[in-house]
This record gives C-alpha cells, structure tokens and sequence, in this order.
C-alpha cells in the first residue's frame, strides 16, 4: 500500500490524540495546573497542525472516498449529518484555536475565557467526529 492511502489511518489517529489532548488540557486547567495545561494545548494544537498537513496530502493526491450509501442506506443519512457538521465546524478551528492560543499566550485571559467557551466545545466536537467519520467510511461500513 503506498504511503498516502495509508494516510487516513494516521488522520484517525492525530484525531484521536488531539482529543484526548483537549480533554487533558480541560482537566488540567480545571485543576489550576496551568502550566501543564498551556502545554497540552499547544502540542494539542501542533497535532492538529500534523492533521491538517496529512489531510492535506491525502486529498491532494486521493480522490475522496464515497461513504457505500446503496450497500448501507439506513446509515447514509447519519453519515452525511455528521460530515456536514464536522465540514462546516472544522473550518472554524483553525481561527477558534488561533485566537484562544494568542490571547493567553498574550495574557489576556478574560477574552481567552470568553473565546474558549466556543473554542473547545468546537474543536472537541470536530476531534471526535474525525474520528466517527473515519471508523464509518473505513472501518464500519465498507464495501462487501
């Protein structure tokens, strides 16, 4: 298998970890251990940053991968519920995580409060249905 098919495979895995990395650094700072969570969530960000490289190179070089609707049909109009919010969100995180980083790395910490009530929720979501879409497409239900 060449390297870019396998690509997905490691997407699903940058997702998986940039949620656990996002829920590590919720915990972290709820704790008050604000060090350890700028860390977790700047190597949170940086691992969205490898994602975005890989999807990148992936669907350069890939012709997307149709979800097998007619072999699934009870399951196409979930799938495609979940790609569009995950779309639609996924390109809010780039800015949402931008901002929300710059404004505590500049230490004004009420705006970085504000934004990441919409922040986190968002890129939580969108780590997490990376994942679904993933285990739909290529794990779940695949062509017979």
């Amino acid at each position: 298998m060449d390297f870019v098919e396998k690509l997905p495979h490691v997407n699903a895995s940058l997702n998986t970890l940039a949620t656990c990395l996002l829920l590590a650094g919720f915990v972290l700072v709820k704790r008050g251990n604000l060090k350890a969570h700028k860390i977790a969530m700047l190597s949170c960000f940086g691992v969205s940053v490898l994602f975005l490289i890989s999807y990148l190179t992936y669907h350069v070089n890939v012709p997307s991968k149709k979800f097998p609707g007619d072999l699934y049909p009870t399951a196409r109009y979930p799938y495609y519920l979940i790609l569009l919010t995950h779309v639609l969100l996924a390109a809010t995180v780039p800015f949402l995580a931008i901002a929300s980083i710059w404004f505590a790395l500049k230490d004004r910490i009420e705006i970085h409060k504000k934004l990441v009530k919409w922040t986190f929720p968002i890129w939580l979501y969108v780590s997490i249905t990376g994942v679904v879409v993933y285990l739909m497409l290529y794990i779940w239900f695949v062509e017979k």
